[in-house]
């Protein structure tokens, strides 16, 4: 729960073996970037420390300074792996196959 003047918000962040979701209360003002940066999560994945990966708030794409409203939930976007539109297009030949 927030105390005054702070604000609840998670900060989360998924591997294909592992998922994590920190919960933190972050003064009002608080951004996605700094909510990521006091989240610790890099500590726990190292392959977070010094990178820059995009950032969202439920599901949908946000700037590093975008400011947090209570309730939010930070997520630490990984990059894709494969180009959605080209999946799409293997298994619509896939599927014509059969």
């Amino acid at each position: 729960m927030p105390d005054e003047g702070g604000i609840g918000v998670e900060v989360c962040y998924a591997r294909p073996d592992v998922q994590a979701v920190v919960a933190l209360t972050v003064p009002a003002g608080t951004t996605a970037l700094d909510a990521v940066k006091r989240s610790g999560l890099a500590r726990r994945f190292p392959e977070l420390e010094g990178a820059v990966n995009p950032l969202g708030v439920f599901g949908k794409r946000v700037a590093d300074d975008y400011v947090l409203k209570d309730g939010d939930r930070v997520e630490i976007l990984r990059p894709l792996t494969a180009d959605p539109k080209e999946a799409r297009r293997k298994r619509a030949a896939k599927a014509k196959q059969k």
